[in-house]
Protein backbone atom coordinates (compact mmCIF):
# COMPACT_ATOMS: atom_id res chain seq x y z
CA UNK A 1 0.00 0.00 0.00
CA UNK A 2 1.06 3.81 -0.29
CA UNK A 3 1.01 6.54 1.64
CA UNK A 4 -2.81 8.19 1.63
CA UNK A 5 -3.17 11.37 0.02
CA UNK A 6 -4.15 14.67 1.04
CA UNK A 7 -7.64 13.81 -0.05
CA UNK A 8 -7.78 10.72 1.70
CA UNK A 9 -6.50 12.42 4.63
CA UNK A 10 -9.29 14.57 5.01
CA UNK A 11 -12.06 12.22 4.60
CA UNK A 12 -10.11 10.11 7.78
CA UNK A 13 -10.75 13.78 10.01
CA UNK A 14 -13.86 13.81 8.49
CA UNK A 15 -15.25 10.67 9.36
CA UNK A 16 -13.40 10.59 12.85
CA UNK A 17 -15.32 13.78 14.12
CA UNK A 18 -18.46 12.64 12.68
CA UNK A 19 -18.24 9.64 15.50
CA UNK A 20 -16.62 11.64 18.25
CA UNK A 21 -19.51 14.43 18.32
CA UNK A 22 -22.52 12.02 19.22
CA UNK A 23 -20.43 10.21 22.08
CA UNK A 24 -19.09 14.05 23.36
CA UNK A 25 -23.12 15.14 23.34
CA UNK A 26 -24.19 11.96 25.17
CA UNK A 27 -21.11 12.27 27.94
CA UNK A 28 -22.40 16.07 28.51
CA UNK A 29 -26.20 14.83 29.35
CA UNK A 30 -24.90 12.35 31.60
CA UNK A 31 -22.51 15.04 33.28
CA UNK A 32 -25.94 17.06 33.35
CA UNK A 33 -28.21 14.85 34.51
CA UNK A 34 -26.02 13.38 37.41
CA UNK A 35 -25.43 16.75 38.48
CA UNK A 36 -28.83 17.49 38.61
CA UNK A 37 -29.28 13.81 41.10
CA UNK A 38 -26.25 14.94 42.81
CA UNK A 39 -28.27 18.28 43.49
CA UNK A 40 -31.44 16.91 44.30
CA UNK A 41 -29.72 14.44 46.91
CA UNK A 42 -27.69 17.16 48.15
CA UNK A 43 -31.09 18.93 49.23
CA UNK A 44 -32.76 16.26 50.48
CA UNK A 45 -29.46 15.24 52.24
CA UNK A 46 -29.06 18.86 53.81
CA UNK A 47 -32.65 20.85 53.21
CA UNK A 48 -36.52 20.39 54.67
CA UNK A 49 -39.57 21.81 54.38
CA UNK A 50 -42.30 22.57 57.24
CA UNK A 51 -45.73 22.90 56.26
CA UNK A 52 -48.01 25.52 57.32
CA UNK A 53 -49.93 23.16 59.50
CA UNK A 54 -46.78 21.71 61.46
CA UNK A 55 -44.15 22.39 64.02
CA UNK A 56 -40.56 21.08 63.98
CA UNK A 57 -37.89 20.16 66.25
CA UNK A 58 -34.55 19.32 64.80
CA UNK A 59 -32.05 16.85 67.11
CA UNK A 60 -28.38 17.02 66.86
CA UNK A 61 -27.27 13.11 68.29
CA UNK A 62 -30.72 12.94 69.23
CA UNK A 63 -30.34 16.25 71.61
CA UNK A 64 -33.83 19.12 70.82
CA UNK A 65 -31.08 21.59 69.34
CA UNK A 66 -33.54 23.82 67.46
CA UNK A 67 -37.61 24.24 67.70
CA UNK A 68 -39.53 25.10 64.35
CA UNK A 69 -43.07 26.85 64.83
CA UNK A 70 -42.63 28.66 61.16
CA UNK A 71 -43.54 27.36 57.73
CA UNK A 72 -40.55 27.09 55.02
CA UNK A 73 -37.83 25.72 54.18
CA UNK A 74 -34.42 24.74 56.40
CA UNK A 75 -31.30 23.85 56.61
CA UNK A 76 -29.72 20.98 58.38
CA UNK A 77 -26.81 18.21 58.67
CA UNK A 78 -27.33 14.95 57.40
CA UNK A 79 -28.11 12.25 59.50
CA UNK A 80 -27.17 10.60 62.04
CA UNK A 81 -25.93 13.92 63.02
CA UNK A 82 -29.44 15.76 62.96
CA UNK A 83 -32.74 14.75 62.43
CA UNK A 84 -36.24 16.23 62.00
CA UNK A 85 -39.45 15.36 63.55
CA UNK A 86 -42.38 16.91 62.72
CA UNK A 87 -45.87 17.29 64.42
CA UNK A 88 -49.12 18.52 63.46
CA UNK A 89 -50.00 21.69 65.16
CA UNK A 90 -53.29 21.44 64.35
CA UNK A 91 -56.36 21.04 67.08
CA UNK A 92 -56.63 17.84 68.03
CA UNK A 93 -59.46 16.16 69.54
CA UNK A 94 -59.37 13.98 72.80
CA UNK A 95 -62.24 12.78 75.48
CA UNK A 96 -61.61 11.01 78.39
CA UNK A 97 -63.35 8.10 79.72
CA UNK A 98 -66.81 7.86 81.62
CA UNK A 99 -65.68 7.87 85.27
CA UNK A 100 -67.64 7.95 88.70
CA UNK A 101 -67.03 10.50 90.99
CA UNK A 102 -68.47 11.99 94.79
CA UNK A 103 -70.50 15.25 94.47
CA UNK A 104 -69.94 18.00 97.36
CA UNK A 105 -73.31 16.68 98.83
CA UNK A 106 -72.33 12.83 98.46
CA UNK A 107 -73.91 11.73 94.95
CA UNK A 108 -71.78 9.40 92.65
CA UNK A 109 -71.99 11.09 89.42
CA UNK A 110 -70.27 10.01 86.33
CA UNK A 111 -68.55 12.51 83.99
CA UNK A 112 -67.52 12.24 80.55
CA UNK A 113 -64.95 15.21 79.36
CA UNK A 114 -63.89 15.86 75.62
CA UNK A 115 -60.93 18.54 75.21
CA UNK A 116 -59.37 20.24 72.16
CA UNK A 117 -55.24 20.48 72.38
CA UNK A 118 -52.67 21.54 70.31
CA UNK A 119 -48.69 21.64 70.10
CA UNK A 120 -47.21 24.97 71.06
CA UNK A 121 -43.69 24.40 71.75
CA UNK A 122 -41.92 21.37 70.16
CA UNK A 123 -39.05 21.35 71.82
CA UNK A 124 -40.90 20.77 74.80
CA UNK A 125 -43.04 18.17 73.66
CA UNK A 126 -40.46 16.07 72.41
CA UNK A 127 -38.58 14.96 75.20
CA UNK A 128 -41.08 14.34 76.84
CA UNK A 129 -43.08 11.70 75.11
CA UNK A 130 -41.20 9.21 73.10
CA UNK A 131 -40.41 10.51 69.86
CA UNK A 132 -42.98 13.02 70.19
CA UNK A 133 -46.06 9.92 70.58
CA UNK A 134 -49.39 11.72 70.15
CA UNK A 135 -50.63 8.62 71.60
CA UNK A 136 -48.11 9.18 74.61
CA UNK A 137 -49.44 12.82 74.88
CA UNK A 138 -53.07 11.78 74.98
CA UNK A 139 -52.02 8.92 78.08
CA UNK A 140 -50.79 11.36 80.10
CA UNK A 141 -54.05 14.08 79.55
CA UNK A 142 -55.95 11.44 80.19
CA UNK A 143 -54.65 11.36 83.62
CA UNK A 144 -54.21 14.51 84.26
CA UNK A 145 -57.56 15.43 82.99
CA UNK A 146 -59.30 12.48 85.15
CA UNK A 147 -57.56 13.94 88.17
CA UNK A 148 -58.46 17.22 88.36
CA UNK A 149 -62.15 16.66 87.31
CA UNK A 150 -62.71 14.89 89.78
CA UNK A 151 -61.06 17.18 92.38
CA UNK A 152 -63.98 19.67 90.51
CA UNK A 153 -66.50 17.63 91.15
CA UNK A 154 -65.91 17.14 94.35
CA UNK A 155 -66.40 20.77 94.88
CA UNK A 156 -69.76 20.71 93.56
CA UNK A 157 -73.23 19.89 94.84
CA UNK A 158 -75.28 17.81 92.40
CA UNK A 159 -78.11 20.34 92.15
CA UNK A 160 -74.91 22.57 90.21
CA UNK A 161 -74.85 19.93 87.36
CA UNK A 162 -78.55 18.55 87.46
CA UNK A 163 -81.52 21.13 88.87
CA UNK A 164 -85.14 21.98 87.72
CA UNK A 165 -83.85 25.44 87.40
CA UNK A 166 -81.62 26.01 84.53
CA UNK A 167 -80.32 29.40 86.40
CA UNK A 168 -79.16 27.64 89.23
CA UNK A 169 -76.92 25.37 86.49
CA UNK A 170 -73.37 26.38 86.59
CA UNK A 171 -72.22 23.65 83.89
CA UNK A 172 -69.87 26.53 82.35
CA UNK A 173 -68.34 27.48 85.55
CA UNK A 174 -67.17 23.76 86.19
CA UNK A 175 -66.05 23.39 82.67
CA UNK A 176 -63.59 26.38 82.95
CA UNK A 177 -62.43 25.01 86.31
CA UNK A 178 -61.74 21.66 84.78
CA UNK A 179 -59.82 23.39 81.92
CA UNK A 180 -57.82 25.86 84.34
CA UNK A 181 -56.52 22.93 86.27
CA UNK A 182 -55.41 21.18 83.04
CA UNK A 183 -53.81 23.87 81.86
CA UNK A 184 -51.94 24.59 85.04
CA UNK A 185 -50.49 21.36 85.17
CA UNK A 186 -49.71 21.20 82.09
CA UNK A 187 -47.53 24.58 82.26
CA UNK A 188 -46.07 22.82 85.22
CA UNK A 189 -44.51 19.96 83.37
CA UNK A 190 -43.44 21.69 80.80
CA UNK A 191 -45.08 19.72 78.00
CA UNK A 192 -45.45 22.10 75.56
CA UNK A 193 -49.15 21.68 74.86
CA UNK A 194 -52.23 23.80 75.37
CA UNK A 195 -55.68 23.02 75.95
CA UNK A 196 -57.99 25.14 73.20
CA UNK A 197 -61.60 24.20 74.71
CA UNK A 198 -63.00 21.95 77.64
CA UNK A 199 -66.60 20.42 77.92
CA UNK A 200 -68.64 18.39 79.66
CA UNK A 201 -70.17 15.76 77.45
CA UNK A 202 -72.10 13.22 79.05
CA UNK A 203 -73.56 12.90 82.37
CA UNK A 204 -75.10 9.76 84.32
CA UNK A 205 -76.20 8.32 87.34
CA UNK A 206 -75.31 5.01 89.23
CA UNK A 207 -78.33 2.78 89.31
CA UNK A 208 -78.08 2.62 92.83
CA UNK A 209 -78.58 6.14 93.34
CA UNK A 210 -81.04 7.29 90.42
CA UNK A 211 -84.34 7.02 92.70
CA UNK A 212 -82.99 9.39 95.00
CA UNK A 213 -81.85 11.90 92.72
CA UNK A 214 -85.44 11.78 91.02
CA UNK A 215 -87.23 12.28 94.41
CA UNK A 216 -84.74 15.03 95.25
CA UNK A 217 -85.42 16.76 91.66
CA UNK A 218 -89.50 16.47 92.11
CA UNK A 219 -88.84 17.57 95.45
CA UNK A 220 -87.04 20.85 93.83
CA UNK A 221 -89.61 20.97 91.44
CA UNK A 222 -92.44 21.30 93.73
CA UNK A 223 -90.28 23.90 95.93
CA UNK A 224 -90.27 25.54 92.81
CA UNK A 225 -93.95 25.60 91.93
CA UNK A 226 -94.46 26.65 95.49
CA UNK A 227 -92.52 29.37 95.26
CA UNK A 228 -94.25 30.35 91.78
CA UNK A 229 -97.57 30.01 92.90
CA UNK A 230 -96.87 32.22 96.12
CA UNK A 231 -95.62 34.83 93.98
CA UNK A 232 -98.82 34.48 92.00
CA UNK A 233 -101.04 35.10 94.34
CA UNK A 234 -99.04 37.77 96.14
CA UNK A 235 -99.57 39.27 92.43
CA UNK A 236 -103.07 38.45 92.39
CA UNK A 237 -103.47 40.21 96.04
CA UNK A 238 -101.50 43.30 94.96
CA UNK A 239 -104.18 43.36 91.53
CA UNK A 240 -107.38 42.92 93.99
CA UNK A 241 -106.21 45.56 96.21
CA UNK A 242 -105.16 48.31 93.81
CA UNK A 243 -108.71 47.44 92.03
CA UNK A 244 -109.95 47.57 95.11
CA UNK A 245 -108.78 50.76 95.90
CA UNK A 246 -109.71 52.24 92.49
CA UNK A 247 -113.39 50.82 93.11
CA UNK A 248 -113.39 52.95 96.73
CA UNK A 249 -112.26 56.04 94.86
CA UNK A 250 -115.04 55.71 92.14
CA UNK A 251 -117.44 54.85 94.73
CA UNK A 252 -116.70 57.90 96.67
CA UNK A 253 -116.65 60.40 93.50
CA UNK A 254 -120.11 58.71 92.69
CA UNK A 255 -121.59 59.14 96.15
CA UNK A 256 -119.76 62.53 95.76
CA UNK A 257 -121.80 63.33 92.60
CA UNK A 258 -125.20 62.03 93.96
CA UNK A 259 -125.21 64.52 96.87
CA UNK A 260 -124.47 67.23 94.23
CA UNK A 261 -127.34 66.27 92.56
CA UNK A 262 -129.30 65.70 95.40
CA UNK A 263 -128.44 69.16 96.64
CA UNK A 264 -129.55 70.57 93.35
CA UNK A 265 -132.90 68.72 94.03
CA UNK A 266 -133.47 70.03 96.96
CA UNK A 267 -132.64 73.65 95.94
CA UNK A 268 -135.26 73.49 93.03
CA UNK A 269 -137.54 71.79 95.46
CA UNK A 270 -137.08 74.83 97.77
CA UNK A 271 -137.77 77.36 94.87
CA UNK A 272 -141.17 74.93 93.85
CA UNK A 273 -142.08 75.04 97.45
CA UNK A 274 -143.93 78.48 97.99
CA UNK A 275 -145.34 78.29 94.73
CA UNK A 276 -147.25 74.10 95.90
CA UNK A 277 -147.64 76.13 99.25
CA UNK A 278 -150.13 78.07 97.53
CA UNK A 279 -152.16 75.88 95.14
CA UNK A 280 -151.90 72.68 97.41
CA UNK A 281 -154.42 70.46 95.07
CA UNK A 282 -151.68 71.23 91.83
CA UNK A 283 -149.01 70.33 94.03
CA UNK A 284 -150.82 66.82 94.55
CA UNK A 285 -152.13 66.79 91.21
CA UNK A 286 -147.94 66.65 89.93
CA UNK A 287 -147.18 64.21 92.58
CA UNK A 288 -149.90 61.62 91.53
CA UNK A 289 -149.15 62.32 87.45
CA UNK A 290 -145.27 61.51 88.63
CA UNK A 291 -145.83 58.40 90.08
CA UNK A 292 -147.80 57.27 87.42
CA UNK A 293 -145.34 58.20 85.39
CA UNK A 294 -143.13 56.16 86.68
CA UNK A 295 -145.30 53.12 86.71
CA UNK A 296 -145.91 52.99 83.45
CA UNK A 297 -141.87 53.60 82.43
CA UNK A 298 -142.19 49.77 80.94
CA UNK A 299 -144.45 47.64 79.07
CA UNK A 300 -146.63 46.37 81.45
CA UNK A 301 -150.49 45.84 81.86
CA UNK A 302 -151.51 46.77 85.29
CA UNK A 303 -154.86 45.90 87.63
CA UNK A 304 -155.39 48.96 89.95
CA UNK A 305 -158.05 50.31 92.10
CA UNK A 306 -159.13 53.58 90.95
CA UNK A 307 -159.58 54.76 94.23
CA UNK A 308 -156.23 54.30 95.09
CA UNK A 309 -153.90 57.08 94.36
CA UNK A 310 -151.91 57.97 91.90
CA UNK A 311 -154.62 55.74 89.79
CA UNK A 312 -157.34 58.29 90.99
CA UNK A 313 -156.61 60.10 88.36
CA UNK A 314 -158.51 57.45 85.85
CA UNK A 315 -161.61 58.23 88.26
CA UNK A 316 -165.02 59.18 85.61
CA UNK A 317 -162.15 58.73 82.69
CA UNK A 318 -164.22 55.63 81.46
CA UNK A 319 -167.82 57.24 81.77
CA UNK A 320 -166.95 60.55 80.67
CA UNK A 321 -165.87 58.92 77.66
CA UNK A 322 -169.30 56.61 77.35
CA UNK A 323 -171.39 59.96 78.04
CA UNK A 324 -169.85 61.34 74.85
Amino acid sequence: MGMPTGETTCLLIHISFHRILPAMKRNSLTVIVGAALILIFALLLFMFQVRQSEVAVVTTFGNPTRPIEKAGAYFKLPWPIQKVYKFDQRIQTFEDKFTEDLTADGINLNTLVYLGWRITDPAQFFPKFAGGSVTEAERMLESIVRHEKSGIVGKHNLSDFVNADAAQMKFDEIENQIKARVQSQLELGNYGIEIEFLGIKKLGLPESVTQTVFDRMTSERKLLADDLQSQGEAEAQKIRSAADRKAAVMLANAEGEATRIRGQGEAAAAESLPVFQKNAELAKFLLRVDALEQSLKERSTLIFDQRTPPFDLFQGFGTNRVSK
